[in-house]
């Protein structure tokens, strides 16, 4: 059996552990609101901006003359994979399964004969998938560790290093892989085809028959118009992943803590125990030692 002291010390040193994870529980928890407020508050217009793209891709399909942008170089053979993950960890499985995913699709596509680039976003999918995948990783990674709030103008700058990668013909398909934020408990993984732009949903057939007027004319919107469409992708992606990291930070702080508590109480109820036995060792001796006097 541990002595005292041993318990004792290991007492105190998971108090001061709870202590920690519990202020950052709350700590995520003051960052969550925000965050989720951000998220959700992107997704229509995010969402509506998908649909017009996929109702303009599936409008000009076939088009020498349809932007890159829109219907991609008309190649299948090199895929960008954008993985988003934090640039911190203790978040539970949030960074793992992003690791996971964007490692089994990379494998998928390579099963069948494509070539694969990734490109990291944030340093936990970074260190994640180089120890499998390090050959498919690019140069420099994207990290946004200290910074205190994400802003348009990051997804800009990774959608303009990705349309100059597609128009120099370095990729002909784009995906983004992040954790959507569905629930503190809950985030799903989502995988997102951004370039090309994916046919319309069989519910949504009906949107590919309309038709856009373009004013002045639909080569200087198209212009104008895709690559911050791709940015807003983008963006909605970091929003949606920086909600679900908080959350999931949260939660494993929450449950963290919990189990601190639970160690707490069995350490101690082993230190009474320990100091009830050792002060019933020290009677018998007395009483021994006085008998035989």
């Amino acid at each position: 059996m541990p002595s005292l002291k041993s318990l004792r010390t290991r007492i105190n040193s998971v108090k001061s552990t709870q202590k920690i994870t519990s202020a950052m529980k709350m700590v995520a928890a003051s960052k969550l609101r925000r965050a989720q407020t951000q998220a959700e508050a992107a997704r229509p217009y995010a969402e509506r901006m998908e649909r017009m793209m996929r109702a303009l891709a599936a409008s000009v399909a076939g088009s020498p003359t349809a932007p890159p942008l829109l219907i991609g170089t008309g190649k299948d053979q090199t895929h960008l994979l954008i993985a988003v993950t934090a640039d911190r960890g203790l978040a539970g499985a949030f960074n793992s399964s992003i690791g996971r995913a964007t490692r089994n699709l990379a494998r998928r596509l390579e099963s069948e004969g494509k070539t694969v680039k990734i490109l990291t976003v944030g340093r936990k999918g970074r260190d994640y998938l180089r120890r499998e995948l390090a050959s498919r990783l690019l140069e420099p990674g994207i990290s946004y560790a200290g910074k205190r709030r994400l802003e348009f103008a990051d997804a800009a700058e990774i959608g303009e290093r990705v349309t100059t990668m597609l128009m120099a013909g370095e990729i002909d398909v784009a995906t983004i892989v992040y954790n959507r934020f569905q629930s503190v408990i809950a985030q799903v993984v989502t995988e997102q085809q951004i370039i090309p732009a994916p046919p319309p949903p069989a519910g949504q057939a009906e949107d590919t028959g309309a038709q856009y007027e373009f004013e002045p004319d639909e080569e200087t919107i198209l212009e104008k118009l895709l690559p911050q469409v791709l940015a807003i992708q983008v963006y909605r992606a970091l929003l949606e992943s920086a909600a679900g990291e908080h959350g999931a930070r949260m939660t494993a702080m929450d449950n963290a803590t919990r189990n601190a508590g639970d160690m707490i109480k069995r350490l101690t109820l082993n230190y009474n125990r320990a100091r009830q036995a050792n002060i019933t060792k020290e009677l018998i001796e007395i009483i021994s030692g006085a008998e035989a006097v």
